[in-house]
């Protein structure tokens, strides 16, 4: 998951703005106590994530696939007063875990987990979104878009995680379920007018989708 030499992302990590003494916290205990850590945005990525809240001024945020929450309480940080986010997670073995850490962080009246398939919640939330995160089962990402993308301001972002897959996408010959499934999901972003859009070579791979006005 990591494309550049070690030195270049240390030294990018170390000119990234730090995390919360919380986010440190999800990060170390998901590592030592959760299966498949690497799941986790981690430090840059959140921060990432984090800007782009922020620069957004984002009122509604919409995250399909919580794991630990990490990634919610950094896109939570430039929630504007009186916004919301939901995130959803099909796996309910984690949600008392990710509750304590809203808990934690004061956003126990400001985020919402909802357990169970988000092809089924999210049509029953009516929003207009600002902000949506994609990191949840890599063959369902075209079909998270569809049920988000006529319900976004203009303006707003879809970004996906996990679209260069350990850099087996790029590759024809990787030809397994999911990268045919992210692969796929890029050609689509790629051919939508509907959005100006960026692959960002950073992690796994996030695909960057700007929904035009």
């Amino acid at each position: 998951m990591k494309f550049l030499p070690d030195h270049i992302d240390d030294y990018a990590g170390q000119l990234t703005q730090n995390h919360s003494e919380l986010l440190e916290t999800i990060e170390r205990e998901t590592w030592q106590e959760v299966l498949v850590p690497r799941m986790l945005s981690g430090h840059q990525q959140g921060r990432f994530l984090s800007l782009m809240s922020h620069l957004l001024k984002a009122q509604r945020i919409l995250e399909i696939g919580t794991y630990t929450g990490y990634a919610a309480l950094c896109m939570a940080e430039g929630l504007q007063a009186g916004g919301h986010l939901h995130t959803i997670d099909i796996n309910e073995e984690l949600q008392a875990r990710v509750e304590g850490y809203l808990q934690k962080a004061g956003l126990k009246d400001t985020v919402t987990m909802h357990i169970g398939s988000a092809l089924d919640i999210i049509p029953n939330l009516q929003e207009k979104w600002d902000l949506v995160f994609i990191d949840a089962d890599k063959g369902n990402y075209s079909n998270y878009y569809d049920a988000v993308i006529d319900r976004m301001r203009p303006g707003g972002l879809i970004i996906a995680d996990n679209v260069l897959w350990s850099g087996k996408v790029p590759d024809l010959d990787k030809q397994d379920s999911e990268t045919k499934a992210l692969r796929a999901y890029n050609e689509k972003i790629a051919a939508d007018k509907r959005v100006e859009h960026q692959l960002l070579p950073f992690r796994d791979g996030l695909m960057v989708a700007r929904v035009i006005a």
